[in-house]
């Protein structure tokens, strides 16, 4: 995908969920969300965290890796950032604001062909948008289902979600190796239904794993938003059931899966 229309994706739904955040009470932003000790303000503080991460990355590797370097504890060290980073509403929307500003700038000024570090690998900068796109409608989702009634817009799926799909497809192998399993050899394919109609589809045809069903339940499995069994999607060959107990768009170690509604009851 070209940059600039992830960009102007990215932006959109950036805007979207500053418009549900922007409207919510001091209070409403110490609620806690459907990540384990995130409240929504551990949520924006996380967004922040990861666009100046991607920024200074695409703008200055050496400082990228420098701070790398510093971390200490790779299981703990995103919540940590995301603790540090919380503060009041009034200083925090600001500074989530300008970290947007200053990624998308940073993105643009990257030479041509060039791809820049990033936790575990190097990406290019329609890559590192297309990463921050799914972050920040991940995360947004978990905000916005904290708050039902007021987000129904944001809650509704639009075509930016194609963009993490494509991320969810593209980390398949990705999703296996970081629960320590070899990724398979062979290609997926994968078929996912439009929320307005037709079909999003990547992989050969031909493939024996094949993994279908509506793109706004791919995308919820991807980013660990949902357990596979509450989700309709279906799984056909050995190694596409397998990834949909290991599926993993984000770098780094394993997240903590949700648990299924049904248990949860």
């Amino acid at each position: 995908m070209q940059l600039d229309e992830v960009l102007q994706d990215l932006a959109a739904e950036s805007e979207s969920l500053d418009r549900l955040v922007s409207g919510l009470d001091t209070q409403q932003w110490s609620r806690p969300t459907a990540a384990a000790g995130w409240t929504v303000a551990h949520q924006i503080a996380h967004l922040h965290w990861t666009d100046e991460a991607a920024a200074l990355a695409n703008t200055d590797p050496a400082a990228f890796f420098a701070r790398l370097s510093e971390i200490d504890d790779p299981h703990t060290f995103v919540d940590r950032a995301a603790a540090a980073g919380v503060a009041p509403p009034d200083e925090l929307l600001p500074r989530w604001r300008a970290g947007r500003k200053a990624l998308a700038e940073a993105l643009r000024h990257v030479p041509p062909g060039e791809k820049r570090p990033w936790f575990g690998t190097a990406m290019s900068p329609a890559s590192s948008a297309t990463g921050r796109m799914m972050e920040t409608w991940a995360h947004g989702r978990d905000i916005a289902e904290t708050f039902p009634e007021l987000a129904q817009d944001h809650l509704r799926p639009t075509g930016r979600l194609r963009h993490v799909a494509f991320i969810g497809y593209r980390t398949i192998g990705h999703g296996f190796e970081s629960h320590g399993r070899p990724a398979p050899a062979e290609p997926f394919r994968v078929e996912l239904t439009l929320p307005g109609g037709g079909l999003l589809a990547f992989g050969p045809e031909g493939a024996p794993d094949r993994v279908t069903g509506p793109i706004l339940d791919f995308c919820l499995l991807v980013t660990q938003r949902r357990h596979p069994a509450d989700l309709a999607l279906q799984a056909t060959g050995d190694h596409a059931a397998d990834w949909l107990t290991v599926a993993q768009a984000f770098a780094g170690p394993p997240g903590h899966k949700r648990e299924p509604k049904a248990k949860a009851r």
